[in-house]
């Protein structure tokens, strides 16, 4: 299978404090490539407010990886353990063109 570019983009409670999400960003750019995934950058983005409520909060901190893969394993990993993660409040995952 050909290797393909994904953007991920989540969002994180924004009371956490900056060692606790110093891991859990770790713990989940290591599954992604324990799965076999390349990361070429995982950067915070800024804190933002939103539109409606998630979860009883206001804002979050948005976080993007940008990566590669040649199989959707790492990606299913990544999709089945954010959404029962209660730190992580919203998912996308996005095909990149370039």
């Amino acid at each position: 299978m050909e290797e393909k570019k994904y953007e991920i983009t989540y969002i994180i409670r924004p009371d956490m404090d900056d060692a606790a999400k110093t891991a859990l960003v770790e713990r989940f750019d290591k599954i992604l490539t324990d799965n076999g995934a390349k990361i070429i950058d995982s950067k915070d983005w800024s804190k933002r407010r939103f539109a409606y409520e998630i979860g009883g909060y206001n804002e979050g901190i948005y976080h993007i990886i940008n990566m590669t893969t040649d199989s959707d394993e790492s990606l299913n990993e990544f999709d089945r353990l954010s959404k029962i993660n209660d730190d992580i409040l919203r998912h996308m995952i996005v095909v990149r063109d370039n």
